[in-house]
Parts: structure tokens; sequence; C-alpha cells
């Protein structure tokens, strides 16, 4: 289900399980228990010795002090002008403990709306005094929060003026068969998805490819063949989609969160240095999406195996016309926002360089404030503006760190340094993101991984990105990315409304498709081509 899902106008009996289970929105049996948690959590147990003893440890690996301050404690006196005691600030980092998990399961449950949850994170923050007014502020408006919000901005732009027409005629006008949609044309989408909204581009090529669907009908294939052509189409274009995650930072809301953790840690990354980490990997994952749902799937779709793609998706964009007007406006505003995201990224970051866009499209009046109030998800943007916003708690409170030290003690022997926490980074995220948002995963999980770098001895870079990249392989759940739940929201027969695709379909198709993509990141990108790319020097 998507986030921001409206709440069901249905009424049941007070206390009755079906008023318990509730809907997404609204949900009683999942607040009452996070309460329970968070309560018990806070009141009730008793703060682990251990995080009273990390708060006085000089010098943690992987902590981030204020500057002339080398332990927790000091650190957050400084940051608040308080004089708490270890144990106040070990009580403060149960707390940030707390509220983590809490946020967290209502992010993937929306057991209350995401909005509300989002507020929530500030509502603690400020009830609790985890941070001083003014700080909790500031933490909430990162230069990821503008860059999200500009990103959105401009695919909703591309929607309005009409360009997305004439980019899915340019996608899709060439290819013939479904080999070549399998081969072709999903890695043309998995690398075109690193710097268009990925969101977008699914939501633009559904209508079209229902077409297709149509088409496979008339050709004559059975019900059969009909199932695994919608799973071929739609199941395909997301899973291609999410891939392309690692390609960019402009793919969304988890890369942009974490762009803004490293900016935290003092060690920002360019637009043009994420794509050197990123983009090589993306064509092998895309390219293994291809051979997977052409294997699983493709082959099977009988008389549609053959269908010239191509000519029915220019059936549906006929009477385009030549690019002029405000599409044209549009395309040159496009190409300008990719090459200041290159250029200038690393001066005024990539949320200045992408609010000047969206400046240039008001004043344009490509889209009115109206239009963006209409078609902008500022529930979306208010999510990366609360896990920045968590994140800064986490770091200063020691609750990062702590979280990750007990997280490496979990783990093999293997895994405790180097490559072997960048494997784990990227594994526990992928395994939380099918279950929640890809943007939420990665701000509930940026702050609990990133300290287990120096802890390592491995790269921060490594592991922010393996966190991030990981974000990316949420296949098997429809609530894993807008990605899955566009496409299965809109994978409809396009005469009937019949529903084209089931939950299980994520299930059976998306699961093993998790397990190659993880691998190809490893080998390909992890123990490959990182080992001779240089990586920048961390200081202090």
């Amino acid at each position: 289900m998507e986030h921001g899902a409206a709440v069901s106008s249905v009424n049941h009996k007070p206390f009755s399980w079906p008023w318990w289970k509730g809907s997404p929105g609204q949900i009683p049996i999942v607040i009452l228990g996070l309460m329970i948690f968070f309560v018990t959590l806070v009141y009730i147990v008793p703060t682990p010795q251990s995080m009273i003893d990390l708060v006085q440890q000089e010098n943690v690996k992987g902590a981030k002090y204020k500057p002339g301050t080398s332990n927790f404690v000091d650190s957050y006196n400084k940051l608040t002008h308080k004089n708490y005691t270890p144990e106040e600030v070990a009580h403060k980092m149960m707390l940030c403990v707390a509220m983590l998990f809490s946020i967290a399961l209502l992010w993937g449950t929306e057991a209350v709306s995401l909005g509300a949850t989002n507020i929530l994170v500030g509502v603690i923050m400020y009830v609790y005094m985890i941070l001083p007014i003014n700080e909790i502020s500031k933490a909430y408006m990162k230069d990821a929060v503008f860059f999200i919000l500009g990103v959105l901005i401009l695919a909703a732009a591309v929607g309005v003026t009409g360009l997305d027409r004439r980019i899915g005629n340019i996608l899709l006008g060439k290819i013939k068969g479904l080999k070549g949609f399998c081969f072709i044309f999903f890695p043309v989408l998995a690398v075109i998805s690193g710097f268009l909204s990925e969101h977008a581009l699914v939501a633009l090529l559904c209508p079209i490819l229902a077409l297709v669907y149509l088409a496979g009908e008339k050709a004559g294939c059975n019900k059969k063949q009909l199932h695994a052509l919608a799973c071929t189409l739609f199941l395909g274009i997301c899973f291609a989609a999410n891939v392309g995650g690692s390609g960019s930072p402009a793919v969304g809301g988890r890369a942009a969160i974490m762009v803004g953790y490293f900016s935290d840690y003092g060690l920002p990354m360019s637009f043009g240095q994420w794509m050197m980490y990123g983009l090589p990997v993306v064509p092998f994952l895309a390219l293994a999406c291809g051979l997977w749902i052409y294997m699983a799937v493709a082959r099977k779709t009988g008389p549609a195996l053959k269908m010239d793609v191509g000519a029915v998706m220019k059936k549906g964009v006929e009477g385009i016309g030549p690019l002029r007007g405000k599409e044209l406006t549009m395309a040159i505003l496009f190409a300008a926002q990719i090459v200041l995201w290159m250029a200038a990224s690393a001066v005024i970051g990539l949320g200045g360089a992408t609010i000047l866009i969206v400046f240039l499209i008001l004043v344009t009046k490509l889209m009115t404030w109206e239009d963006v109030q209409q078609r902008v998800r500022f529930d979306v943007v208010g999510l990366y503006a609360g896990a920045c916003a968590m994140g800064v708690a986490l770091k200063y409170t020691g609750a990062g760190v702590w979280i990750a030290q007990n997280f490496v003690n979990l783990l093999p022997e293997a895994f405790h340094t180097g490559m072997g926490i960048v494997v784990a980074s990227s594994l526990i995220t992928t395994i939380v993101t099918n279950f929640m948002s890809d943007g939420a995963a990665v701000g509930a999980l940026g702050p609990v991984v990133l300290p287990m770098a120096e802890i390592g001895g491995v790269h921060l870079w490594k592991v922010g990105l393996a966190c991030s990249f990981g974000s990316s392989y949420a296949h098997a759940m429809i609530v894993g990315t807008v990605n899955n739940a566009i496409a299965y929201g809109m994978a409809k027969h396009p005469e009937t409304g019949e529903q084209l695709l089931a939950p299980i379909d994520f299930v059976r198709i998306g699961i093993p498709f998790v397990f190659i993509s993880m691998a190809i990141l490893w080998i390909v990108a992890f123990f490959g081509y990182w080992q001779i790319l240089p990586w920048p020097a961390i200081t202090g």
C-alpha cells in the first residue's frame, strides 16, 4: 500500500476486532502496542549499564562530538548548555532508541498517517527536550529536505508539461518484442531512473504497458499466458526502476537522506562521486533483472513473446507533435538540472541546485503553486525531514553508536571488520526495506550503520552507500517501494478494470531477485570495482 493512503470510512463497533485491526492511517492495535513499547522502554526498563558506560568513554569509535569534547556527556552538555549526569545522558540515549524503533514501525505499518508520524518525531524531541529548541528546527531543515522537495516538484512539472509522454516514446518506440523489452529496455530504464524520478517513469509507463497487455489478449494468449505477460510488464518495470536506485543521488529520498548523513559526518559527497561508485553496477543489475524476468515469466507468454511492443507504444503517444512551448522549456530546464547536479552540487548542495530550477519552473509558469500543492506529496518531504532530525538526535546522544555496537556484536566474526561490515549494512537494509518504504528504512538505519564504519575500520562512504544501495532491492513486498505500489495499483485491464497482479506475484518473483540483486552488488561493486576506485581520506 502506498504511503499516505486514506483512512477507511467504514465505521466499526468500538473495541471490536475490526475496530482494533483498523485500516492504513488508523490501526488501533498497532498504536496501543507501540505506546506500551515506548512507555516500557522509557519508564519501566532500567537504563542499561552499557549505555551509562558508553557516554563516559573517551573517544569512542564512530562517535561524533561537539568540538573541544571527547565523550558523549561533555558533548551533549555543550550542545544543550546543561549539566546532565552520565545517567541522565544515558536516559536520553534510551529515549532516542525508543523513538527510533517506534517511528520506524509507524512508517512501516502506517498505523497513523505518514504526516502524523513525521510530526511525532518533533513532538517527542520537544517534549523530552532531546535537543535544544533551535537545534530541533535546524535538524529538520537539511539540504536533503530541500533536495527531495525539489525532485518531487521537478517530476510533477515533467508530467504537467507533457514531457513525460515524449520520454515514454523515446524509451519504448524502438522495442520490437519481449526479448528486447527485457534485455534492452530494462537497462535503459534502470540507468534513466537514477536521474529522472523513477516513480514518475513507472507511473508514466503503466498505462502504456496496459495497451501491450491488451494486444497480447487480442493475439490469442490464454489466461495463464496473459498472467505471465502482466508479470513481465508490470513487475519488470518496477524491479528495473528499483535497481536503478544506486545510479545517482537524484533517485529520491533514500539517497537524499544518506547524502545528508554524509554531510553531518563532515564528509559530503558530490553528485559525480556518487555516480562513480554507484552507476557502474546498474547495468549488471538491470541485465540480471531482464534475464530473471525472461526466464521466470516472459518466455511463458506464448504468442505475446514476439509482439511488436514498439508499435503498440507508438499508438499510445500518437499526436504528440513537435517539441515546443512549455514542453521545450521544461526539457531545457531538466537538462540544466542534471548539469547543475553534476557540476555545482559540491558548492551549493543538491538541495540548492534543485530549488534553483524549481524557482525557474515557477517563475516561467510551467507550474503554478496550486499545481505544486495538488501534485507534490508534502508528507513524503516530511518523512525525510523527520529522518534527518532523528539522525541528529541519535548522533549527539550516542544512541546510534550504541545500536551499532550491539548489532556488530551479534554478527559472526567475519562481519566485524572491513568489507564484512559493508556487506552486513546492505543486508540488514535490504531485509528491512522489504517491509517498509525505502526512504524510511534508510532514515531509520543510516544513523545505526554509519557508526559501524569506524568501529570496523572501513570508509564511511562504503557503509553509507551499502545501506542506500541495499534499500533499492525491495522487490518482494508491495510496501517496499513506491514503484511497487504504483505498478500494483495501475496494473489493471484497460477495458474491464480487472486487477492483473496479485500480492503473491511480488513474493513469488521478487524474493529470488532480491537474492540475485544482493549477490551482484557484493560481487560486482563491493568486491569488484570498489577495490580499485579511490576513496577520499577522512580527517578528524
